[in-house]
């Protein structure tokens, strides 16, 4: 008799785990790969990393150009890859896609937004997803406004961090400023070299004497080795005519609303003027949703000065947007 209760209890329970394993949560897939995707021509990687395969996509477009961000990254997304699937793209010419292939066409600025445009698209394809958060740096912002104007619709919002905003406005600004530092430091060199800039910037030299003298005024070391000039001026023989003429464009005329959210997020702790331009553009452009974040201990890369309250910040516009 005994015997035939356990039996019965065997059956009865036996269907019970079944429907209670069922209804378990499953565990989402960690993603750390990378992916290579033929488009305009040639191949282009990406690196695809997060905690949970279910989590909304974050598509980071790194600035320069051709200044790759992979492994920059991995100091300033550990916290990211638990909220977002974290994708970070080499451009043509740079980085992990340089080592793939050479650009078969003439850089320009057209193209390297067709690039993103289309990368964008097959990000979306291939996760199935109908939506992701676009996050730009500094010259990445070329790239990233002509998206946020041409398909809002794809953007759960657009996060902009150092954004260029009129190139000929803060490049003057910044003029300015190491006009009168190099005085107050009765610096020579830097007056007389300063001193031939001409804004807009028209020639390779006008752009590396502004950048020589506002890196070392930061306390940049490697602007003041030898080989500074000889690496620069590499940097400047495939990209130079690129960033001339993206550059060449005003924010405040070229776009003065967009339909999804967005954001903006500047470092000031050195308080030069030329940050302003990022809080006044904000000011100015409409959109759905805004924002605009401070980060007061950080220049031009916040994600090396201040990493967690970055990635705080990129998880608090997820929360408000999605």
């Amino acid at each position: 008799m005994m015997k035939h209760f356990f039996s019965l209890l065997l059956i009865l329970f036996i269907p019970f785990m079944a429907i209670s394993q069922k209804r378990l949560p499953q565990k989402s897939a960690i993603i750390d790969t990378s992916d290579v995707v033929t488009i305009n021509g040639i191949r282009h990687y990406l690196s695809i990393k997060g905690k949970d395969s279910g989590k909304p996509i974050l598509f980071f477009l790194h600035g320069g150009p051709g200044t790759s961000m992979i492994e920059t990254s991995e100091t300033f997304s550990d916290q990211l890859r638990n909220a977002f699937i974290v994708i970070n793209w080499d451009q043509r010419q740079t980085g992990a896609t340089l080592q793939l292939n050479a650009s078969v066409q003439p850089l320009s600025t057209s193209l390297l937004k067709d690039d993103a445009n289309q990368m964008l698209a097959y990000i979306l394809k291939k996760y199935k997803r109908k939506k992701l958060y676009l996050v730009s740096h500094s010259w990445g912002s070329v790239l990233g406004f002509d998206i946020a104007q041409k398909h809002p619709e794809l953007l759960y919002a657009y996060i902009a961090i150092s954004p260029i905003i009129d190139q000929d406005k803060a490049g003057q600004l910044t003029i300015d400023m190491l006009q009168d530092w190099a005085k107050s430091e009765h610096n020579v060199l830097a007056q007389e070299e300063i001193e031939k800039v001409k804004v807009p910037f028209e020639t390779k030299e006008d752009l590396f004497y502004s950048q020589k003298w506002l890196f070392i005024k930061n306390g940049v070391d490697f602007a003041q080795k030898e080989d500074f000039k000889t690496n620069y001026y590499k940097w400047m023989n495939v990209w130079f005519p690129t960033w001339k003429e993206s550059v060449t464009l005003n924010m405040f005329r070229s776009l003065s609303s967009v339909d999804c959210p967005i954001y903006f997020i500047e470092g000031n702790a050195d308080q030069y003027k030329m940050h302003d331009l990022v809080k006044e553009y904000y000011a100015f452009i409409k959109a759905p949703k805004k924002g605009f974040y401070w980060m007061t201990k950080s220049g031009h890369t916040v994600f090396n000065t201040e990493p967690e309250k970055l990635q705080q910040t990129i998880i608090d516009i997820k929360k408000a947007t999605l």
